[in-house]
């Protein structure tokens, strides 16, 4: 007879097998031409997972896509950084697992997207449940100052999220304003945002919601991109651009690596728990540039690319 837990367990990392599919067969048919090389990976100590990278394609220059079924020991410092409820006493064990994917366009007029959604699980040394909850999000980050592209994914964010709960929207892009900064570069904002959350569980007083209602939510905000991201490359797909866009996007995607490398939670949870390194760092950029101490006109497009950044209602 197979236990609830387990049979949890096998129930959501089907879903997420599903949304995996379901991803890569969009940003295959967006790229318009090119194909994701796949390799499956194994994690010492349990589990593994599958990755998705579209390499030199026509519309993203890199596009990788990846999901994961890992378990095992937690670490302390691991278990510090996510927050949960670990065992009270011995060792306490986690189950996770998730898709996330980063797409990096070739053209500096086309944002770069991220969007991740996980599941945790917490057990103590008999296998009991002590924690487990959702998380993720996806956010956008422009390399040109097109205004009306922040707005179309963030209405696309906030139609989606009020279909579930009506404080879901607001709530999560301010997390998500708070989240994707870097800090070390004066509180500099990634992108435009998007929506970012964690620790979501259900019953929870927050929301009221039952597990099946916020499984279907996390399920949701990974079928957003054909509404949040797919108008914007459609628009912006030949668009013209030159030289100096193409400069300043590298430049903004070295602090997008900044970003990932530093301060990210998913990276640092992988890195920590020794998933496959090539499979975590696949968010960075295959190529980036950092300039030292770059200065921008006032009504340059990078300085009101900058000042596009400040969070502010896209809606």
């Amino acid at each position: 007879m197979v236990h609830e837990p387990e049979e949890r367990r096998q129930r959501i990392a089907t879903h997420m097998e599903t949304l995996h599919d379901e991803l890569t067969a969009f940003f295959t048919r967006l790229d318009e031409g090119g194909a994701f090389r796949e390799d499956r990976w194994e994690r010492p100590g349990g589990g593994g997972g599958v990755a998705r990278v579209l390499s030199d394609g026509v519309t993203f220059e890199k596009a990788g896509i990846n999901r994961s079924v890992v378990m095992g020991v937690l670490p302390d410092a691991a278990a510090q950084r996510l927050g949960g409820v670990g065992a009270a006493t011995g060792t306490t064990h986690f189950f996770a697992t998730g898709v996330s994917l980063v797409v990096h366009p070739r053209s500096p007029m086309i944002p770069t997207v991220h969007l991740n959604v996980r599941y945790f699980e917490l057990t103590d040394d008999q296998g009991t449940v002590t924690d487990s909850w959702f998380g993720g999000g996806t956010d956008l980050t422009p390399f040109y100052p097109h205004e009306d592209d922040a707005r179309t994914f963030h209405r696309a964010l906030a139609a989606m999220c009020d279909q579930h709960h009506a404080t879901f929207y607001e709530t999560f892009k301010a997390w998500c304003d708070r989240y994707f900064v870097n800090t070390h570069r004066g509180n500099e904002a990634r992108g435009v945002g998007g929506i970012f959350f964690d620790h979501l569980r259900s019953d929870d007083a927050a929301h009221g919601l039952h597990a099946g209602a916020v499984a279907a939510f996390v399920r949701d905000v990974a079928r957003v991109l054909p509404a949040a991201y797919e108008p914007i490359v459609a628009r912006r797909r030949d668009t013209p651009y030159g030289d100096a866009e193409r400069s300043f996007q590298l430049v903004r995607r070295g602090r997008y690596v900044e970003f990932n490398l530093v301060h990210d939670r998913g990276t640092t949870f992988g890195l920590q728990t020794n998933a496959r390194v090539e499979s975590v760092l696949m968010s960075l950029p295959p190529l980036a540039m950092w300039q030292y101490a770059p200065e921008y006109a006032p009504d340059s497009f990078e300085a009101r690319l900058i000042a596009m950044l400040a969070p502010r209602d896209w809606r």
